[in-house]
């Protein structure tokens, strides 16, 4: 499958990473990278967010979920992050401080870790419009590992798995549409093939289709 190509005018790779993803300008902030729905829903108080990427990663719709898009006779379909040394995946970093660090925590370990099947990792994320200051960020990631991994398969079988099923958080086609709309708003160098195709490929599907505010109110 081809890998999705790094974003232009990137900086060079950052040193190693730290054991606690920290913001180095206030030891008590905590960054959380979110590249799924939590762009467009994070449900948690926060105090500063930016749009971004992360290096050495792409994003696949390679997780099943069986509560939020999803049920267990017809699992959905969301996205993980997968190692890929040429891989750029954008999202949004949350800024929690203070007392909003454990209760964002808590939140996210029943929304991504007990319902998900995620883990978490540090990433280093870099701000769209400071790219040469990076952070580092706390990210949910799903492992081949966790009972909901469903791995690769093709774009038009994800595409035909999305279109059937439905969870607690609402269609599966909502949440594709809404990270298809994120893209856009990113600008033309947040490029993502595999999330493209599968639209693409949903678009084939369904006549007139068209991944616009009016597809999100059919669903």
């Amino acid at each position: 499958m081809k890998q999705e190509s790094a974003a232009q005018n990137t900086p060079p790779a950052s040193p190693s990473p730290s054991p606690h993803p920290q913001d180095d300008s206030d030891p008590q902030a905590l960054w959380i990278f979110g590249y799924g729905s939590l762009v467009w829903r994070p449900d948690f108080a926060y105090s500063d967010s930016r749009v971004g990427f992360v290096r050495g990663y792409s994003r696949r719709f390679w997780q099943g979920d069986t509560f939020h898009r999803g049920s267990d006779k017809m699992p959905g379909r969301v996205v993980t992050l997968l190692e890929d040394c040429e891989g750029c995946t954008w999202g949004v970093v949350y800024q929690v401080r203070g007392e909003q660090v454990n209760e964002a925590l808590k939140y996210l370990n029943v929304r991504e870790a007990v319902l998900g099947g995620y883990d978490t990792k540090e990433v280093t994320f870099y701000p769209q419009d400071s790219p040469d200051q990076p952070l580092k960020a706390l990210a949910y990631v799903a492992t081949p590992q966790n009972p909901g991994y469903l791995g690769p398969a093709p774009e038009k079988a994800i595409a035909t798995q999305i279109l059937a099923c439905r969870g607690f958080s609402g269609h599966n086609l909502e949440y594709l549409l809404r990270l298809a709309d994120f893209m856009q708003l990113c600008g033309p160098q947040a490029q993502d093939e595999h999330l493209a195709a599968i639209v693409d490929a949903v678009g084939t599907m369904l006549p007139c289709f068209c991944p616009t505010e009016q597809a999100l109110a059919l669903v």
